[in-house]
C-alpha cells in the first residue's frame, strides 16, 4: 500500500468510530408516519406536488421545482397525505413539509423502473435519471448532484474524485458501506464518470479503514480507470478542497470551486444512490444514518426512510442510556444540537449522535493569541480576525480577508483553549452576507 496523502493543517480529534464501525447496516423498519421537507438540498426549494387526501406510492414524486439548483423530493412510504404544512428542518428553519400516513403497503409507483445497461445509457440520459431521483451530495452538503455532473462549456473536469474519507468522529455509515456493498459504489462511479466523460476516477479512503480500502480495491480490479487512494487519518481530509490537494496535488482558488482545477467531487453514498437510480429505478427515499454517542443504548448503523423522526431513529437504536444531554444531527464538530426529537430524518443526515454530558465549556474566555486555530485552519486563514469582524458586525471587511474560503470544518473551535465559537460567529457573517446579497436580488 502506498503512503497515504494528506494536506496541510487540520486536526487529530478522537475518533470514536469503535462504537459503530463494526455494525453492520440494519434497515429500518419504515415509520408509521413521514414529514418530508421540501427544502433538503442546497438551491431552492421545491413546490408540493399533492395536497392533503392525496394517496401516494412509493418513490412517488412529491416536491419538485423548476429551478435549476434544486432537487425534486419523492415518498419514501405508500399512503395518505395528511398535511403539506410548515416544518423545522434540523437547521432550525421552518420549510413546507408533506406529512405522509404510511399504509404498510409498500406500494411502488409506476416511476419505479430499473434502466436498461449503464453501456446503453448517454451522458445526458444519466444526468436526468440522477436528477429526477432527488440525488444530491450525501456527505452532508447536499448540492445537488446533476448541477456538478453539468459544468459550464469552459470547465473542462478531467479526473472525478469519490470521498470515502468519512473523517469526522463517530460517523461510520461510509465506512460500512464501503465494506458491505462496494460494487454499488463502483457502479455508481462508473456512472458518473460517463456521465462526467471522464477516464479517470479516485476513491480516496483515509488508513484508518483498511477493511473499506480492501474492499474498494478488489471491487475496482476490473476497472484500471478507477483507483483507491489511501489518506492519512486527518480532519477535515473529507473536504471537497483538501482532498482534491491530497488526492491531485492541485491547489483550487481561494475562492474558486473544484471544476476550476478540472475536478468534480462526489461522496461514496451519493455514487451508490446512482447505482439504485440506474439499476433498480429507485428515487432517493433512505439513507444510512449512523447513531452512536456514550448516550445511545445500542450504537449502531440504519438504512433509515427520508421523513423518520430521529425520535424513532433513537429508539431503534435501543433508545437513551441515562439522561441526555445534548443529540446532534450529524458529526460532533459539524452537526446542529436538536431542541426537540421530533425533527425529521433528511437527505443530508449522516448521524444523530447522544451526548450524557457537554463535550466543552458553555461559557467562552477571552482570547489568549496562541495561533492554534490559525495552524489549524486547513484553508489557510485567520480564523479569530475572521470572528471578532463577526462579532462587531464588520461583515465586508471579513469578507475581504478570506470569509466564504472557510469550509465551516470547525477545527479552529476544536483546538481553542479559550473555547471560543469561532466556527459560529463565522457562520454569522457568511448568513448575513448571503442575506445582504439576497435581498440585493430580490
Amino acid at each position: 500500500m502506498s503512503k497515504a496523502k494528506t494536506f496541510r493543517g487540520g486536526i487529530h480529534p478522537a475518533g470514536n468510530k469503535e462504537l459503530t464501525s463494526t455494525q453492520a447496516i440494519v434497515a429500518m423498519p419504515a415509520p408509521a408516519e413521514v414529514t418530508v421537507l421540501l427544502k433538503q438540498h442546497a438551491g431552492a426549494p421545491c413546490r408540493p406536488l399533492v395536497k392533503k387526501g392525496d394517496v401516494v406510492n412509493k418513490g412517488q414524486k412529491i416536491g419538485d421545482s423548476d429551478e435549476f439548483i434544486s432537487a425534486p423530493v419523492h415518498a419514501p412510504v405508500s399512503g395518505v397525505v395528511k398535511a403539506v404544512q410548515p416544518s423545522r428542518d434540523p437547521a432550525g428553519s421552518i420549510v413546507q413539509a408533506v406529512v405522509i400516513e404510511n399504509d404498510g403497503e409498500e406500494r411502488l409507483d409506476p416511476s419505479v423502473q430499473p434502466h436498461p445497461d449503464l453501456d446503453q445509457l448517454d451522458a445526458e440520459t444519466i444526468k436526468k435519471i440522477v436528477r429526477e431521483a432527488g440525488i444530491v451530495g450525501l456527505g452532508g452538503a447536499t448540492f445537488p448532484t446533476h448541477v456538478k455532473l453539468s459544468p459550464p462549456p469552459d470547465k473542462k473536469i478531467e479526473v472525478l474524485i469519490i470521498n470515502g474519507c468519512e473523517c469526522e468522529p463517530y460517523l461510520t455509515c461510509d465506512h460500512r458501506l464501503m465494506v458491505e456493498q462496494p460494487e454499488r459504489v463502483v457502479f455508481g462511479t462508473r456512472a458518473l464518470m460517463k456521465a462526467l466523460g471522464v477516464e479517470k476516477a479516485y476513491i480516496g479512503i483515509e488508513n484508518n479503514k483498511p477493511d473499506a480500502i480492501a474492499a474498494l480495491e478488489k471491487a475496482t480490479a476490473d476497472y484500471p480507470g478507477i483507483e483507491v487512494v489511501p489518506l492519512q487519518y486527518k480532519y477535515p481530509q473529507g473536504s471537497e478542497k483538501q482532498l482534491i490537494t491530497a488526492i491531485t496535488g492541485k491547489e483550487v482558488p481561494f475562492n474558486g470551486l473544484p471544476m476550476d482545477v478540472g475536478v468534480v467531487v462526489n461522496n461514496v453514498e451519493t455514487a451508490a444512490a446512482v447505482q439504485a437510480a440506474i439499476q433498480d429505478g429507485m428515487p432517493l427515499i433512505e439513507r444510512i444514518v449512523t447513531v452512536s454517542g456514550e448516550g445511545v443504548r445500542h450504537p449502531q448503523n440504519l438504512a433509515v426512510r427520508i421523513g423518520t423522526p430521529i425520535s424513532e431513529v433513537i429508539a431503534a437504536a435501543g433508545g437513551f442510556i441515562g439522561t441526555p444531554k445534548q443529540v446532534i444531527i450529524g458529526g460532533p464538530l459539524t452537526g446542529v444540537a436538536q431542541p426537540d426529537l421530533s425533527v425529521p430524518v433528511t437527505k443530508c443526515n449522516t448521524g444523530i449522535l447522544v451526548f450524557n454530558e457537554l463535550k466543552r465549556p458553555s461559557k467562552p474566555e477571552p482570547c489568549i493569541r496562541c495561533g492554534r486555530c490559525v495552524d489549524a485552519c486547513p484553508s489557510f486563514l485567520l480564523p479569530v480576525t475572521l470572528a471578532h469582524l463577526s462579532d462587531i458586525g464588520q461583515y465586508d471587511k471579513a469578507l475581504e480577508l478570506g470569509l466564504l474560503a472557510c469550509v465551516e470544518c470547525g477545527s479552529c473551535s476544536y483546538v481553542c483553549p479559550a473555547h471560543r465559537f469561532l466556527l459560529q460567529s463565522i457562520l454569522v457573517a457568511k448568513r448575513e452576507i448571503e442575506a445582504q446579497r439576497y435581498k440585493k436580488t430580490s
